[in-house]
């Protein structure tokens, strides 16, 4: 396998993991550490609409 496609799939991994930890963190959050969980989910992520609407933060 090549660098950039172990880098690749290093970033997919880290993302998942984040994305675990936002949704449990979501699961018990006021409409304000919502929006900031949103805001963080957008600075990790190509597919981040998706992924917002996927754990109801909007």
């Amino acid at each position: 396998m090549g660098i950039e496609r172990q880098r690749e799939l290093r970033r997919r991994r880290t993302r998942r993991r984040k994305y675990k930890i936002y949704a449990r963190k979501a699961a018990n959050a006021s409409p304000q550490e919502k929006a900031v969980l949103a805001e963080k989910i957008r600075k990790l992520s190509p597919g981040c609409e998706e992924v917002i609407r996927r754990l109801q933060l909007e």
